[in-house]
């Protein structure tokens, strides 16, 4: 019989009622590997009903005490590692050092989390007026519901539930029907850990669901992490539901190589963010902006990134494993077909890969342009595959106008020896995050994840300290306590403190 995949409600695993059912697949071979259902709109509605009912009692739990519940978490993560691993390999064709690192920046993100006492503390002033205090609390919000991409099962839940319940909310999580294993031994995991039941609740589904969710009365905020148009309807939806909504959306990272930079470290950078996890990263590389004399380098890059192939997940020798579903490659196959027709000169054409034992596979190898415009569709569009476009600039300025011109701005990088044009990139460029001399600059959990302008819709970002304004409210209080009874009969008109 095939394994249904559960929903969490109340602190208990349960079987949905629904009749409506996908597929759960091995994007490597196709093998079925579980049915996950689409949610009932009653069992939504118990999902957050038990969120709200645990709200009132979880958000009275002292700060220390969630901290630890973070501790114990953390150390089951750790310890349930390869294990965890393993299963996101099985669940999205990821391979095994890949899926490792999913996890692991998951963990880190919870390690954050156990110090949430630090980053809950308010401020206090003496005497701001005539014996009168004033002092601010930092309070939970409520029920928050994150919807997760298939892409990162393990890490990007872990961005966000953690952070949110340490901070006394309570969460319903709709993770990707496309591979929700991973997410259910996330939650079979917290609950090992000792979490009360209703603060973490799991539901399965699609757009309907979703948008029951944002629509939700007793839903105070949401976060999400996902493809622009659905993030756009999500922040438009729930906005106008009046909820606090932050939205990590599409992406087209640029890595600008100047001429003076480290060729093989450049090129070896250029060949790992780009095709890495099949090029399905929203921080991937996907355009590569030659400065100068470095355009000689293509040829060079085309040949590095054809020693480097797909494979299983446990193939020590694979680079990386397939896309995630059949439509989504086939996808992939039809822009790399647009670029081709747009004029674009393919330098290596990934179309056309087979990988040994697994014919059913979602396989597309490493794919490369040169002569690529912004006006194509290849540059404009985000792929997410294996699919890495060059482009050729004279200047420094002028690399920086291209990355600024696209209304994407997740993230960027810049290889280069010089100082001086690191600064003048990192200060000029319109984009969240920079790395200098590293190709993937996604942030370590006490800073923030901070997309920029089209690759975000919100005022605070995923994780860190902003993670914490996002889940929590300030409240201040203004206070006066006298020794002496109040003399005087007379109303107090202003609004002036003495």
């Amino acid at each position: 019989m095939t394994q249904q995949v559960p929903l969490f409600i109340n602190g208990e695993f349960v079987h949905s009622r629904s009749d409506e059912k996908l597929p759960v697949t091995n994007p490597a071979n196709q093998q079925l590997l579980a049915e996950v259902p689409h949610a009932t709109r009653e069992e939504v509605e118990q999902a957050v009903a038990s969120a709200v009912a645990a709200f009132r009692l979880w958000k009275e739990v002292p700060v220390v005490e969630r901290a630890r519940l973070m501790m114990r978490y953390c150390q089951l993560l750790k310890e349930h590692h390869d294990d965890l691993a393993e299963l996101l390999s099985q669940d999205t064709g990821k391979t095994f050092e890949d899926a490792k690192g999913d996890v692991w920046r998951g963990i880190e993100v919870v390690e954050q989390a156990a110090n949430v006492p630090s980053n809950m503390m308010g401020e206090t002033l003496e005497n701001v007026a005539g014996g009168i205090d004033s002092y601010s609390y930092i309070q939970p919000i409520g029920v928050v519901a994150g919807i997760t991409p298939f892409n990162f099962p393990a890490m990007i839940p872990l961005w966000m539930f953690p952070l949110a319940i340490a901070c006394g909310n309570t969460f319903v999580l709709k993770p990707s029907e496309q591979d929700p294993l991973t997410p259910v031994r996330l939650v079979e995991l917290f609950v090992q850990a000792g979490a009360p039941a209703g603060v973490l609740n799991l539901v399965h589904g699609g757009a309907e669901q979703v948008d029951q969710l944002l629509q939700h009365r007793d839903i105070r905020a949401v976060s999400f992490v996902g493809s622009s148009p659905v993030g756009e309807h999500i922040y438009r939806t729930g906005t106008a539901a009046g909820k606090r909504v932050q939205c990590m959306m599409g992406a087209k990272n640029h890595m600008v190589i100047m001429p003076d930079a480290d060729r093989n470290a450049a090129l070896n950078a250029l060949v790992g963010a780009s095709v890495g996890a099949a090029g399905q990263r929203c921080m991937a590389i996907s355009v590569a902006v030659f400065v100068g004399e470095s355009r000689t380098w293509a040829n060079e890059l085309a040949k590095r990134m054809e020693q480097v192939r797909p494979g299983a997940w446990n193939d020590a020798e694979a680079a990386f494993g397939p896309i995630i579903s059949q439509q989504a490659r086939e996808r992939v196959l039809r822009m790399i077909e647009q670029g081709k027709q747009e004029g674009a000169t393919c330098l290596l054409d990934g179309t056309g890969v087979a990988v040994e034992g697994l014919p059913d596979g979602n396989w597309v190898g490493p794919t490369l342009f040169t002569d690529v415009t912004p006006d194509m569709s290849i540059y404009r569009e985000e792929i997410f595959g294996p699919v890495l476009c060059c482009v050729n600039v004279a200047t420094l300025e002028e690399a920086i106008e291209l990355v600024n011109a696209l209304d994407l701005g997740n993230g960027t990088s810049i290889f280069t020896a010089s100082g001086g044009a690191a600064r003048k990139y990192q200060h000029e460029v319109q984009v969240g995050q920079v790395g200098i001399n590293i190709p993937i600059p996604v942030p370590l959990p006490m800073f923030s994840f901070t997309g920029w302008r089209g690759s975000f819709r919100g005022d605070l970002h995923a994780y860190g300290k902003q993670a914490v304004r996002f889940y929590t409210e300030t409240k201040t209080v203004t206070a006066r306590w006298t020794h002496t009874e109040s003399t005087g009969n007379q109303p107090d008109m202003s609004i002036n403190l003495r």
